[in-house]
């Protein structure tokens, strides 16, 4: 029972630890996203004052502003993709952690049965042991 109940033990902290993982790169991807549009803000920002045309609707509107703008709108839509599949990350992650406690726990318990086994034959051994001797007397 020991070892299948370590190995449980064993494969639900695997299960935490990949969780955690996955939040992680998820957070880096969301970070990486975030911090690439406001890069391509500041490009935008600089397009539009080297050209002095910062309306979109005008004719002659910088056609690099144009793609900078397409790229960090479509940026900052897959961080909030990222963001909603963080949220599942992390329900997940919470899920295997109580998973892990519920193993610990019961493995806990199971040990604590042990022990407390044991204590109860040695208790009887010593009983059996005063019991003899009081006769012996």
């Amino acid at each position: 029972m020991k070892s299948r109940s370590e190995s449980l033990i064993r494969l639900k902290k695997f299960q935490v630890d990949e969780k955690r993982r996955q939040v992680a790169q998820i957070e880096m991807m969301i970070a990486d996203f975030e911090r690439m549009a406001s890069e391509l803000d500041q490009q935008i920002e600089i397009e539009h004052t080297k050209t002095g045309i910062s309306d979109v609707a005008h004719f002659a509107y910088s056609t690099f502003a144009k793609a900078a703008l397409q790229r960090r709108d479509n940026l900052l839509a897959s961080a909030n993709d990222m963001k909603s599949k963080l949220e599942a990350a992390q329900d997940a992650l919470a899920e295997a952690l109580e998973d892990l406690k519920k193993v610990e726990l019961l493995d806990q318990r199971e040990h604590q049965r042990e022990r407390d086994e044991q204590n109860k034959l040695e208790q009887q051994d010593y009983d059996e042991v005063a019991r003899l001797r009081f006769r012996g007397q």
